[in-house]
C-alpha cells in the first residue's frame, strides 16, 4: 500500500512539474514556429479559395489569442503529462523494479523511445499547414510502432528471456518502418526550414520531458522511501 501511495504522488507531483516545463520550452521554442505556420497556411487557404478549389473549414470555438491560448495550452500540456507519468510509473509499479534516479531516467529514456523517437522516424512532427495522411492509418501506424517498440525493449533487455528470442526484437524494431508510415496526401505550405526546426525541437523538447519525468519520479520516490525508513528507525525502541 505504501509503494502505492508513493507512486500516485509521484505522478501527481512529476506530471505537473515536467508537463509545466514541457510547457514553459514549448512557448518559447515551439509556438513561435506554430504561429509562424499558420499564416502560411491561412494565405494558402484564402489562395486555394480564391482559385475555387477550397472553401473555409468551420473549426468550432477555439481560445483567443493571447493569455487564454496559453492558459488553455498550459492545463491541456500539464494535464497530458500527468496522464503519461501515470502511464510510466505505472508500468514500473506493475515490473516491481526499484525505482531511483538511475533507474528513473531508464525508464524515461525507454518510454521516449518508444512513444517519442521510433514514431517520429515515419510521422515526424508537423506544423500547421503541412499535408498530413489519413488520421485513421496513422493512428493505427503509431499505435503499432509504439507497442511493437515497447515489446523489442523488453526482449533485449528484460531478464530470463532466452537468448534464441531476443532476435524477435530487431525484427519488431524495424517492422514498422519497413511497412512504412502512411503516405501524406497533398502540399506543404510552409517553407521546408521551418518545417525541419519544428521538427527536431519537437523530438528535442519531447524527449526532454519524458528524460526529466522519469529523473523527478525517480529523485521523488527514493526521498520517500528514504524518509520512510528514517521515520520507521526513529520508531523503534
Amino acid at each position: 500500500m505504501d509503494r502505492f501511495r508513493h507512486m500516485m504522488t509521484v505522478v501527481l507531483l512529476s506530471g505537473t512539474a515536467a508537463g509545466f516545463i514541457l510547457f514553459a520550452a514549448q512557448h518559447f521554442a515551439i509556438v513561435p514556429l506554430i504561429q509562424k505556420a499558420e499564416v502560411y497556411e491561412k494565405a494558402g487557404e484564402e489562395a486555394a479559395i480564391a482559385a475555387g478549389i477550397g472553401h473555409h473549414h468551420d473549426e468550432g470555438w477555439q481560445p483567443a489569442e493571447g493569455w487564454e491560448r496559453t492558459s488553455f495550452t498550459a492545463l491541456a500540456t500539464v494535464l497530458t503529462g500527468i496522464g503519461f507519468a501515470a502511464l510510466l510509473f505505472g508500468v514500473v509499479f506493475l515490473s516491481g523494479k526499484p525505482l531511483n534516479v538511475r533507474s528513473g531516467l531508464l525508464w524515461g529514456l525507454a518510454a521516449f523511445t518508444c512513444v517519442g523517437l521510433a514514431p517520429s522516424i515515419g510521422l515526424p512532427p508537423q506544423p500547421p499547414g503541412v499535408a498530413v495522411a489519413d488520421l485513421y492509418a496513422r493512428q493505427i501506424w503509431w499505435t503499432g510502432t509504439v507497442i511493437a517498440t515497447a515489446v523489442a525493449l523488453w526482449l533485449f533487455l528484460g531478464r530470463g528471456i532466452p537468448k534464441l528470442v531476443r532476435p524477435a526484437g530487431i525484427v519488431l524494431l524495424v517492422l514498422p518502418h519497413l511497412i512504412g508510415a502512411p503516405v501524406a496526401n497533398g502540399q506543404n505550405v510552409v517553407p521546408a526550414e521551418l518545417i525541419h526546426r519544428f521538427t527536431m525541437l519537437s523530438i528535442a523538447t519531447t524527449g526532454m520531458f519524458w528524460l526529466l519525468l522519469g529523473l523527478l519520479g525517480g529523485y521523488l520516490y527514493a526521498r520517500m522511501k528514504a524518509e520512510d525508513s528514517d521515520a520507521f528507525g526513529s520508531a523503534r525502541p
